[in-house]
């Protein structure tokens, strides 16, 4: 987009309400892509589609497979799924409502709680997760390029070991599958999101197809008396297995707390609230229970078919004697992180780093701010070290719960649905979302405790008992802690 710096400090915001069009806006505050959109066109199917493309991936596979290997019955998990992906689809249309409403990205709605300078706080704390979430899931779908190569040149061996041929712990083929879908990435997101619609509305339905296609393969190996929907020894019963289902539940709504946080950066396109509540419906709570119970399918078989228990999708495919069915299945799991790392983890960061300096960074340059972060933070090196993945995710997670419970209750509770899409855009000391000088320091002050108890919960041991609870624990922590400050 182009730079809109110019001697006056202000431009005009186009809107679908021409008489918004006659106001003047901050261009410190406004960009092209960070304005209310005129056309709201998104349906529920394209809704559904992006939470098929967000959990359509090895990294929803391995998830909802580790459900299963809790020690509870098959039935324990189904309803904590059921439980856990209904608070998740409750969450969402709280979230997605004022951004639908007024047509803003996340960043935008911000400005109303934390103020039009103050948003820049969650707006980097969550463009932040995004980038290493995102080379991390980069780095998991090119793990499946490798794959393929290996299944036709086997002679490449040496260049896959990091030990003979690597640099900065990623070996040369790794790096050659790594760059490749970085770059089909950058290209999918730089034609704008109606290419990125595009993309997602295929994306997740093309999974499904491969992976009914999978499991229908693994048990004609199997057998059908062999498949479990326990993956290993039920060790909890009665009362006993409550504490277990509620720490399913508890990961289930955390495991989608990121892409729930700025929901509204999706949510904004849709023609209606009753679209995006209907594509919710059918992309969490069908979708999701239908996914993991495909998942437990697969990976329950490849005890009898391999004679190992197999959590990861892209082994189990490397596995099969067929070629033409490891090229198919890799480069679906290949297409399907790609598809969920477009929209949870270049989207988000795009909107989020363009927020900061809208007239210096436009969209598209915010998300090659992150995709270029993404490769020097060494994904694979974060990946492969527990240690620096725990303290490095959980200490920014733990800013997520707590974000999401001030969003709310500013929102329902306080200014109870009421925002002016005009002062989102205003420098004016007047302007409504000014506060003092540009910052609510009350929703800053309401952050900043709830964000260390729920990150202690998770660094120390002592407190580890809560860990799995941390986003519930900030989400309460900090919607207390802003609707006493702010009544006050």
């Amino acid at each position: 987009m182009a730079d809109l710096s110019s001697a006056a400090d202000a431009v005009s915001l186009p809107h679908a309400d021409s008489s918004l069009s006659k106001t003047n806006y901050s261009d410190r505050l406004y960009n092209e892509d960070l304005a209310p959109l005129a056309d709201q066109s998104w349906g529920a199917y394209n809704i559904f589609a992006f939470w098929m493309s967000d959990v359509h991936s090895v990294g929803g596979y391995v998830f909802a497979g580790s459900l299963f290997a809790l020690g509870l019955a098959s039935w324990q998990v189904l309803l904590s799924l059921i439980v856990g992906i209904g608070i998740v689809n409750v969450f969402c249309n709280l979230i997605a409502k004022s951004s639908q409403k007024h047509g803003v990205p996340y960043p935008v709605i911000c400005r109303a709680t934390f103020g039009v300078l103050g948003a820049n706080v969650p707006a980097v704390i969550r463009g932040l997760i995004a980038v290493a979430w995102y080379g991390i899931q980069t780095f998991l779908a090119s793990s499946a390029f490798v794959v393929v190569v290996l299944k036709f040149a086997p002679g490449l061996m040496p260049y896959a070991d990091v030990h003979q041929f690597g640099w900065l712990g990623l070996s040369y083929l790794g790096w050659a599958g790594f760059m490749l879908l970085w770059i089909l990435q950058a290209i999918v997101f730089w034609h704008g999101m109606d290419t990125i619609k595009k993309f997602i509305d295929f994306a997740g339905p093309a999974v499904y197809v491969v992976m009914f296609l999978l499991a229908a393969y693994m048990v004609s190996k199997a057998g059908f008396h062999n498949i479990s929907f326990t993956l290993g020894t039920v060790k909890y019963s009665g009362w006993s297995a409550l504490p277990v289902m509620v720490t399913a539940i508890s990961l289930v709504v955390s495991y989608f707390s990121g892409p729930m946080l700025n929901f509204g950066d999706f949510s904004r396109y849709c023609k209606s609230f009753g679209s995006v509540k209907r594509g919710n419906f059918w992309g969490l709570p069908v979708n999701f229970l239908a996914f993991s119970l495909i998942t437990v399918l697969v990976t329950s078989a490849t005890l009898p078919v391999f004679g190992k228990l197999i959590t990861d999708p892209v082994e189990t495919v490397s596995r099969i004697d067929q070629p033409f069915a490891v090229v198919l299945g890799a480069l679906t799991f290949m297409v399907s992180t790609i598809g969920i790392n477009i929209v949870a983890n270049f989207v988000s960061p795009a909107f989020d780093f363009s927020n900061v300096a809208p007239r210096r960074i436009s969209w598209r340059a915010g998300g090659m701010i992150a995709a270029v972060g993404s490769i020097f933070i060494t994904p694979w090196n974060l990946f492969n070290n527990p240690a620096v993945i725990h303290y490095t995710l959980d200490v920014l997670g733990g800013f997520i719960g707590p974000l999401y419970g001030v969003l709310l209750v500013d929102y329902f509770l306080v200014k109870r649905q009421s925002v002016s899409t005009i002062d989102l855009y205003s420098m004016s000391e007047t302007g409504r979302y000014w506060y003092s000088n540009g910052v609510n320091w009350r929703a800053v002050g309401a952050l900043l405790p709830a964000a260390a108890i729920a990150v202690s919960c998770v660094l120390f041991p002592s407190l580890s008992g809560f860990a799995n609870f941390s986003w519930f624990i900030g989400v309460v922590v900090g919607a207390v802690c802003y609707l006493a400050i702010a009544r006050k």
